[in-house]
């Protein structure tokens, strides 16, 4: 009786290529890209240039003259830790700075492991973090958004920074959202301080659902996260308002729309099965809450995702797809 030699499935090719979901992902963050141009100007479109440029050319650098290999700049990988890159990234930072945040972010956060499908942390995340605790001053100097106005950016606090340094002093949280008059509405459109590609939650969405529909995500990941977050901040909220800000204020503030959607969904660093999506999903969203209430940084949202980046295998490893 012969044998035969089974490769590991799918035995069907389903359409999908690396360059095809990439360019799909790059597509979904157009929207969050113009109202980033609409709110901070000539600034939103520098630092994205510039992060995209410097994370094609070291990566073509990396692998053409380091590892020796054929450069596959153009397979949208690259491109697209340069566009998360600068989203998570003031308007106003020097661009110096973004070029080594491109750096790290290629070259620590994505090539040292081999490059693409063998890193175990978001690179954009990556070089993020390593910036903000090497230049914390320049990291967290908001820009109030200002359009194409040619006076000088005027800096402010992001209402997390905001809150956090109220309940800190014994104010309530309501009294300072509203002496700084920050609303709900002016969250969603993302008319507040912030990193260039975070603040406007109705452009993340519109790039939600464009991924949704065009299945280059599920919606596991990302709606586990909003749930888990509106569960333990409501919480919070309901145990002492005063004190905690109301779920809303999670979902529509910081990194979370960005991050949810974006970061904690690429490929690579996320669980395979659906199971470890959504445990994937419950970590990230409670290390969030956690962080921004308790942790010294009023944002938490970009640990979270690399904390749990560093779980994945170990949630691959006890949340494997029934085989065949």
């Amino acid at each position: 009786m012969s044998n035969f030699t089974i490769s590991p499935s799918p035995h069907i090719h389903g359409g999908d290529s690396i360059e095809k979901n990439m360019y799909g992902v790059l597509i979904a963050l157009i929207p969050a890209f113009i109202f980033s141009i609409v709110f901070f100007g000539i600034g939103a479109i520098l630092v994205t240039l510039t992060s995209v440029a410097a994370c094609l050319i070291f990566e073509f650098i990396i692998q053409k003259y380091l590892m020796k290999q054929r450069p596959t700049i153009w397979d949208g990988s690259a491109i697209i830790t340069g566009v998360l890159l600068a989203f998570n990234l003031p308007s106003s930072l020097p661009l110096w700075i973004v070029i080594i945040g491109a750096i790290v972010a290629i070259g620590i956060g994505k090539m040292s492991f081999g490059g693409l499908g063998n890193n175990i942390f978001n690179p954009a995340l990556v070089g993020r973090v390593f910036l903000l605790i090497s230049f914390p001053v320049q990291m967290t100097s908001w820009p109030v958004p200002h359009g194409f106005s040619t006076v000088d950016a005027v800096t402010g606090a992001t209402p997390l920074a905001i809150v956090k340094e109220a309940v800190k002093n014994g104010q309530s949280v309501a009294d300072a959202l509203a002496s700084s008059g920050i609303s709900t509405s002016n969250m969603i459109i993302g008319n507040i301080g912030g990193s260039l590609g975070e603040v406007a939650a109705i452009g993340l969405l519109l790039g939600f659902a464009y991924m949704l529909i065009r299945k280059i995500i599920t919606w596991h990941i990302p709606v586990t996260i909003f749930a888990t977050v509106i569960l333990f901040a409501g919480i919070l909220h309901l145990a002492n308002p005063a004190h905690f800000a109301d779920p809303l204020f999670h979902l529509f503030t910081g990194g979370m729309m960005l991050g949810a959607i974006f970061m904690a969904t690429d490929y690579v660093t996320s669980p395979m099965t659906h199971k470890g999506m959504i445990i994937f999903g419950i970590g990230i969203g409670l290390l969030t809450v956690i962080i921004r209430t308790f942790g010294a940084y009023p944002e938490g949202m970009s640990f979270a995702i690399l904390i749990m980046n560093g779980f994945t295998p170990l949630i691959n490893r006890y949340c494997k797809p029934v085989r065949f």
